[in-house]
């Protein structure tokens, strides 16, 4: 490469982040966990949504950044993530996006690559109060808007990704269950999950043969309707039957 063509070239200043998609499930819907953003642009002031996420400091690995970032923002530690997915499209960064970043970190930037990270969590594990200035919501999928940067596509490869997971580990759904669940709650999971209605006959028929859902002597507990018998998730008998 000459050293004329090298002038040429315009070098662009990259960053890299790190960005989590964290679901839960409420008996109901499947939620995602959203930080509120507030910033500037244009003399507009805005404020929409946007996944829990940070760049990462030069110190640290993606993994520990991303466990930084949900602790920080949540207080949780101890938390399963997957890295599913990195993106780095020279066009996922608007105007608008560019200049909240350059606003909060103080740093030019051009281009931003980010690692995805997958996490499914208990819904009723409570939130801690976030830093000031920050809103953490659990928003249902169905009532998102247009997040922040590219987060609706980081959102519905999430998706995808657990779809795929889910076919090759079946216990990994149970991570967004109760310990105590319902068989309507397992069923609307996975109909949540896969974006199709389940038959109830069929369903329930092939749930309860299965070892690893095992009934429990209890039922729901202060419910307006008839009390729905519990089950629960036996993984020692589930990791018996996988080998």
């Amino acid at each position: 490469m000459s050293t004329s063509f090298r002038q040429d070239l315009q070098l662009a200043v990259n960053h890299i982040s790190v960005d989590c998609v964290v679901l839960g499930f409420d008996g109901e819907q499947l939620r995602v966990l959203l930080l509120k953003r507030v910033g500037e642009s244009g003399g507009q002031e805005f404020g929409d949504m946007k996944l829990p996420g940070d760049l990462i400091y030069t110190d640290e690995n993606l993994d520990d950044a991303a466990k930084r970032v949900l602790h920080e923002l949540t207080g949780m530690s101890n938390i399963n993530l997957l890295q599913f997915k990195a993106y780095g499209s020279k066009d996922r960064i608007t105007k608008k996006d560019m200049e909240w970043l350059e606003q909060t970190t103080h740093q030019h930037m051009e281009r931003i690559v980010t690692i995805a990270y997958l996490s499914l969590l208990r819904i009723s594990r409570p939130l801690a109060t976030p830093p000031a200035g920050n809103e953490v919501h659990w928003v249902g999928l169905d009532e998102i808007g247009t997040l922040a940067f590219d987060h609706n596509i980081l959102i519905r490869d999430a998706i995808e990704a657990v779809r795929h997971r889910a076919d090759i580990d079946p216990s990994y759904l149970f991570n967004l269950l109760p310990q105590k669940f319902t068989m309507l709650q397992l069923r609307t999971l996975y109909e949540r999950i896969y974006g199709k209605a389940q038959d109830v006959r069929n369903f329930h028929k092939k749930v309860t043969q299965l070892d690893y859902i095992v009934a429990l002597d209890e039922r729901e507990q202060g419910v307006a309707h008839r009390a729905a018998r519990l089950y629960r998730f036996d993984r020692k008998i589930f990791r018996r039957a996988r080998r």
